[in-house]
């Protein structure tokens, strides 16, 4: 893992698609080593903002500047749902996307990868699926399947878009764990969420969005009801 600190600085940043903002003059920083949440009604942005960070989407106003690296630095764990699943890929080949970067697409995998690839399926509960096609699991088990792919990828700032979707309870919470755990490590996490109440059990930050940003900072401050009434009449004006 790069051991310089990296900040993901967003000044007056806009996205969105043929020519139509969905996410307006975003401004502010991610610290190094900070674990924020970002929150907001459906359709309030959330992964818009994370397809900008990636650069997915080019800003069609502002910048995205990634301090200390660039996106190598970045790990990205896009939702199941936006993957195409019916391509023959199994579970041991998703995780070794992860060491892309290092190794190339086309170069040979040594041991050393592979035992990485096996280390990390094992850390998330799968060495036994290794060898399994990605369209015969389960939604926990895609969901630890890409957790598997972001160890493997071994950046310190990882972008999660609803990681915890789809799963069961119990899934949920090892995975929890496992980011907690990553984290712990020095890393950044930056992650779309729903379940407010996991938001203030785990994430000392969060960032509200309702199509622009609506609070930004600590938890408990940007959570507040009258910023969480505030998204919600934002987000309701604008479908009016």
């Amino acid at each position: 893992m790069n051991a310089a600190p990296i900040t993901v600085e967003l000044a007056d940043a806009s996205f969105g698609w043929h020519g139509r903002a969905a996410l307006r003059a975003v401004s502010g920083s991610f610290a190094p080593g900070g674990m924020t949440a970002v929150v907001g009604p459906n359709g309030a942005g959330k992964s818009t903002l994370i397809k900008g960070i990636m650069g997915v989407l080019r800003p069609m106003t502002g910048s995205v500047r990634i301090q200390g690296a660039g996106r190598s630095a970045l790990a990205w764990l896009p939702q199941a749902a936006e993957l195409d699943r019916s391509f023959p890929t199994t579970v041991l080949d998703l995780a070794a996307m992860g060491a892309w970067r290092r190794v190339g697409a086309w170069r040979a995998f040594g041991n050393d990868e592979l035992d990485r690839c096996m280390h990390a399926l094992e850390t998330v509960g799968l060495a036994d699926c290794a060898g399994r096609g990605v369209d015969t699991l389960s939604g926990g088990q895609m969901q630890r399947a890409l957790f598997a792919r972001m160890l493997v990828q071994d950046a310190p700032v990882l972008l999660l878009d609803e990681p915890f979707a789809a799963v069961d309870s119990h899934t949920a919470e090892e995975l929890m764990a496992l980011l907690c755990g990553l984290h712990g490590q020095g890393r950044t996490v930056i992650a779309v969420l729903h379940d407010l109440d996991l938001v203030r059990d785990h994430f000392p930050e969060s960032l509200l969005l309702s199509g622009s940003v609506v609070a930004w900072g600590d938890t408990a401050t940007a959570l507040s009801e009258a910023h969480l009434k505030a998204a919600r009449q934002r987000h309701a004006g604008a479908w009016a």
